[in-house]
């Protein structure tokens, strides 16, 4: 949910050799209701389709009870230009990632980010199963479960994310909808409750975490359309060994133009909520002192009969990532409550909010 097409034309015109050979525009595949995800094929890329990615966020702690919120990310991006070209240099692929660590001592997000174009030992991501990195940060399906290195200039995670549930197809049997029109829409796939051991080094130190975790993948070629301005979307593991994943797409005329979620309950049931089923209701904002942008960082959620408030962990969970997809953004641990007692953690994430957000 987060590659920025700004970001993309600005990473493709800095690379060497871009505007030396004729643009080819790709031609993509569309998502449809035809398709039938399939395991452990659909863990790895799609390299055909325009965007992609891999997403873990979670809550660890470490021995002295200090909460922290992860986030692990791999996008794959297909521009669609040089795709005839030989040489090695050209574009046809790019990687992303993001890494980011919330942690109340200091207040604010430690993040970092890397990319690359796709090739040359530097970045990929491999078609069959999970396996993505850009430079030396990596993530990678293993016997063991998936496992991030990200190590980054003001922290370093090393990390094991294992299934204890199964996987979630979100929507329509992983086919979800984003928009209106039927080609609006995504593969997806969720994977709930991971549990979380590793290590996070702070300020030099290394801290022995636990903690629960929550997968998506997702790819698309046409996800949003013309008239959005960006979403807000949350994936909370409920204390009841439920989990509820849920988003809006908010138009540029301050509607909601799309809606939906998952909610899998703790005997196993899923059901999938339409657009009329699933409200957000901002009821605190906070502004950024770096970039001045507002964000509704408190959200009331309702999704069928289940009404719950999200809170964070803290206000300052902004992600800057004008150096690699060209976007900011809020990316938040939340606490999910309902009738002032605790029924869940997760993420809250809030797009389109600085401006709006193309793919």
């Amino acid at each position: 949910m987060r590659v920025n097409g700004s970001g993309r034309r600005r990473l493709l015109l800095a690379l060497p050799g871009f505007a030396c050979v004729a643009r080819v525009w790709a031609q993509y595949p569309a998502v449809t209701q035809a398709y039938k995800l399939t395991f452990p094929r659909d863990h790895g890329a799609h390299p055909q389709y325009r965007t992609e990615w891999w997403y873990i966020t979670g809550w660890v702690t470490d021995k002295q009870g200090r909460e922290l919120g992860v986030q692990v990310t791999f996008f794959r991006s297909r521009p669609g230009v040089q795709e005839r070209n030989p040489s090695l240099f050209a574009p046809k692929q790019l990687v992303f990632a993001h890494g980011a660590v919330a942690d109340t001592r200091l207040g604010r997000l430690r993040h970092a980010q890397r990319a690359a174009r796709a090739g040359l030992g530097l970045a990929e991501t491999q078609a069959g199963s999970t396996r993505a990195w850009v430079e030396d940060w990596s993530l990678e399906l293993t016997p063991r479960g998936y496992i991030a290195r990200i190590p980054a200039g003001e922290f370093d995670m090393t990390l094991t994310f294992s299934s204890t549930q199964p996987i979630l197809l979100e929507g329509e049997h992983g086919f979800s909808r984003k928009g209106p029109k039927p080609g609006q829409a995504s593969y997806y796939y969720s994977e709930p409750h991971l549990a979380v051991e590793g290590t996070i080094g702070l300020e030099g130190k290394p801290l022995a975490v636990t903690g629960e975790a929550w997968l998506d993948h997702e790819w698309s070629s046409e996800y949003l359309a013309h008239e959005a301005l960006g979403w807000d979307w949350t994936g909370i593991n409920l204390t009841d060994g439920g989990s509820l994943m849920v988003f809006r797409i908010r138009g540029r005329d301050g509607r909601d133009l799309w809606a939906g979620g998952t909610l899998r309950d703790q005997t196993g049931r899923t059901r999938a909520f339409a657009p009329a089923d699933v409200r957000f209701q901002p009821l605190h904002n906070w502004r950024s002192p770096r970039t001045s942008v507002e964000y509704p960082v408190v959200m009331r959620v309702s999704a069928g009969a289940l009404a719950l408030q999200l809170d964070p962990l803290m206000s300052d969970q902004e992600l800057d990532a004008r150096a690699s997809t060209g976007t900011i953004y809020w990316e938040g641990a939340v606490r999910a409550s309902s009738e002032g007692r605790e029924i869940g953690r997760g993420y809250l994430e809030l797009t389109g909010y600085a401006s709006a957000l193309r793919l």
